[in-house]
């Protein structure tokens, strides 16, 4: 079946890792055997042939670049203009993979289109097409920045990523939008970017919603039903997406899905942390909308994690064909799963891009 990943750092994965993605996992995998340099080191799950494989033709692909002022305890970038300057290298990444045919930007509702297409031709080595999303808005010097982004292709935007940040309060921190955040909401729908309320603290949350008016999804956010952390939505929240339309993809995560894992420590197995709590969180979003139509696949796979922060029963990317097979199980007709396994998220592109 068709896929559509909401989210993946591949360009991160490609230049801070120093992953060649145009490899098989496997390879990826070889290489990286003795480097001990970060935990997941040997144990990526993502590369393009891995995507071809598990038929996911679409993604949506991230720059990412966090700006952290002194003191902070979190990794990033010592000012804006250098956080900017790695978004710009992640970019140059993108086109290089154009540039070979690996993978084609897409910006608008035609080139969607005409994209789904050459994947419905039986065809080997066809470009992976992904919508260009900016993860945390740190890297947006002046709003004149946000305005190059989209003529660069910028589709999509989230305010904050973890901590405080320039725009919005993001994971594990409490505050609002603040001025700066309320101007560049207003640019983003003057713009019609989607707005990614993904990894927004609660308050900040709140506070874009009351005065943003947009389009907006959730590229992966999972459920705070199953795991109690500010990282996940409430059921408030997510009435709150379903209301306004928007599409939320659910993650992998392991953290995320189940709730007492230990970083480091805890282990997929030893947890049980398998495919199915994807299922759970679907299905609670389901249950709330009373329909199928705004949840998708959202994994972050290989966002600064391997297969030892994934489910078990998942080796590559691919592995989410996995996926239909479960929700029919669950009782999911095949137009339901068409719909989560990628046109939920097709469909809201179609409406925001008409």
């Amino acid at each position: 079946m068709f896929i559509l990943d909401a989210h993946l750092d591949l360009a991160m994965n490609a230049l801070e890792w120093n992953r060649d993605l145009t490899w098989t996992v496997e390879d990826i995998r070889k290489s990286e055997v003795k480097m001990v340099d970060k935990p997941d080191r040997g144990k990526n799950t993502v590369s393009l042939d891995a995507m071809r494989k598990g038929n996911i033709g679409i993604c949506v692909a991230t720059q990412i670049a966090r700006y952290v002022k002194k003191g902070s305890n979190l990794p990033g970038w010592n000012s804006p203009h250098q956080a900017w300057a790695q978004t710009q290298g992640q970019l140059a990444w993108y086109k290089a993979m154009e540039e070979i045919g690996e993978m084609t930007q897409i910006t608008n509702a035609k080139q969607l289109n005409a994209h789904i297409d050459v994947w419905k031709k039986d065809v080997s080595d066809k470009p992976i097409g992904y919508i260009l999303s900016l993860e945390g808005a740190d890297s947006i010097v002046t709003i004149n920045h946000l305005e190059k982004s989209y003529e660069q292709g910028l589709r999509a935007i989230g305010p904050a990523h973890y901590g405080p940040g320039t725009y919005a309060h993001g994971t594990d921190s409490v505050g609002g939008i603040g001025t700066k955040g309320k101007e560049l909401l207003k640019k983003i729908e003057e713009l019609n970017l989607i707005l990614d309320a993904t990894h927004l603290c609660d308050v900040s949350f709140w506070e874009t919603m009351n005065v943003y008016n947009g389009p907006v999804w959730a590229s992966h956010n999972n459920c705070r039903k199953f795991v109690n952390h500010n990282r996940q939505y409430a059921d408030e929240q997510i009435l709150e997406l379903i209301n306004r339309e928007a599409v939320i993809g659910v993650a992998l995560d392991a953290w995320m899905m189940v709730p007492n894992w230990v970083r480091g420590k805890s282990t997929p197995k030893g947890m049980g942390v398998t495919l199915n709590q994807m299922i759970d969180n679907i299905d609670h979003i389901c249950q709330l909308s009373g329909n199928s139509k705004h949840v998708g696949i959202g994994t972050d796979l290989d966002g600064a994690f391997g297969k030892e922060q994934s489910p078990y029963d998942l080796d590559t990317i691919a592995d989410l064909q996995k996926i239909p097979v479960m929700l029919s199980k669950k009782g999911y007709t095949e137009n339901d799963i068409e719909n989560i396994m990628s046109q939920n998220f097709i469909k809201f592109l179609q409406r925001t891009w008409k």
